[in-house]
């Protein structure tokens, strides 16, 4: 069974803050209104490009996207 991209993401929690991933996880964590069960690129980016904080960038999404992509391969 495939993880949503949020469990995917929970493993760069704690990380350092200087790490644009672990910023990214941090700001998914604290976001209640992130679509934690969600594995749909499109829904996903969508909510990144239109109601996420300034730490959840696309260029961020977009190359924790692909790592997300490559495990489920």
């Amino acid at each position: 069974m495939i993880e949503s991209f949020y469990r995917f993401i929970l493993s760069y929690r704690g990380g350092d803050l200087k790490d644009p991933k672990s910023r990214f996880a941090e700001g998914a964590f604290m976001d209640h209104s992130f679509p934690k069960g969600s594995t749909s690129f499109e829904e996903l980016s969508s909510y990144i490009e239109t109601l996420a904080d300034e730490h959840m960038t696309t260029q961020v999404f977009d190359e924790l996207w692909e790592l997300y992509q490559m495990k489920y391969r």
